[in-house]
């Protein structure tokens, strides 16, 4: 018995060292890559019949390589973020669009997040204004975009995580507050009268399956804030704790920080079956609730897609997640 007692210690422990080894790596990873200072260039050319001109679309690993290439991203071994730049080849035309950029910040690099707008016009054929917000991420964006269509899909924000981190730290600096303008792309720009802010986002989600295909969440850990106020010089060390549980009742709480439902603003995953489906935010987990899930992002807008204050920009530099 005793033997046997000790077995199962053995394996439990086993166990429970490689769930924090992984545990572990992930957090170092997002860390390492979360100084900006690596970076590499996907060099494209675009269709001629828009131009043809070559366009970069960044990433934040390597050695400020250039790649010339028209295939889809594959992100590197162990590289955790990622930009909303991207591929689109719509209708046989290859477009890029780039949103966040390094810029030099001392010695090395941070992260340059803008809000846009990218125009394609052909004299009689295209005339199209789109309305881009910058994403920087960890999750994936699959390439090439095809349509317009249900723009939340196209990203699959965040990755599988078992852990409860206490913040999320990192340097910014930002100019905010520029008003709201749609642009779609199917219809002329269109200023809608209120501002628009920066946003970090980060939850822990509690994710699981019912037999019909679809995807539940609990909310069991929030950490999100908008930029309300035009910092110009950079503040170092700001440090966003995790709030576990329902945070509802809190002085703090904004209906920003609400559960996601909305498909205009809701996250999407792949269920078993291979279907990308929305993530159901159903409610809020209990405090001492443990998560599988972890979102972060940084947004130059905080609204849907093809809203944002066209001139926001959220400079952000060393992001660490802290244990």
């Amino acid at each position: 018995m005793r033997r046997t007692i000790i077995f199962f210690l053995t394996i439990s422990m086993s166990l429970l060292s490689g769930e924090m080894s992984a545990q572990t790596e992930i957090v170092d990873s997002i860390n390492s890559y979360g100084t900006f200072d690596r970076w590499s260039v996907r060099e494209i050319k675009e269709s001629g019949v828009i131009g043809g001109d070559r366009k970069h679309l960044f990433e934040f690993y390597g050695n400020q390589e250039v790649t010339r290439t028209k295939e889809p991203f594959s992100a590197p071994e162990g590289y955790l973020w990622r930009t909303n730049n991207v591929l689109a080849v719509v209708a046989g035309v290859t477009k890029t669009n780039n949103t966040v950029f390094p810029e030099k910040r001392g010695d090395g690099y941070c992260a340059r997040i803008e809000t846009h707008v990218e125009s394609v016009k052909v004299l009689g054929m295209i005339n199209m204004d789109v309305t881009c917000q910058g994403a920087l991420f960890i999750g994936s964006l699959e390439e090439p975009i095809r349509d317009t269509k249900t723009p939340m899909s196209k990203v699959l924000y965040g990755i599988p995580f078992e852990g409860r981190p206490e913040a999320v730290v990192f340097d910014y600096k930002a100019e905010v507050g520029h008003e709201v303008v749609r642009g779609t792309g199917f219809s002329a720009l269109k200023e809608m009268g209120y501002p628009d802010y920066p946003q970090l986002y980060m939850v822990l989600q509690k994710r699981w399956e019912d037999e019909s295909g679809r995807v539940h969440a609990e909310r069991v850990g929030t950490a999100i804030r908008h930029f309300e106020e035009n910092v110009p010089e950079w503040v170092n060390g700001c440090r966003v704790e995790i709030a576990y549980g329902d945070i509802t009742g809190e002085p703090y709480y904004q209906d920003y920080m609400g559960l996601k439902n909305d498909p205009e603003t809701a996250f999407y995953c792949y269920n078993s079956d291979g279907e990308k489906v929305l993530v159901e935010e159903d409610g809020w987990a209990d405090a001492d609730d443990e998560p599988n899930y972890l979102i972060l992002t940084f947004l130059a807008s905080s609204g849907p897609a093809f809203y944002g204050g066209v001139g926001n920009v959220l400079w952000v530099d060393n992001v660490k997640i802290e244990m």
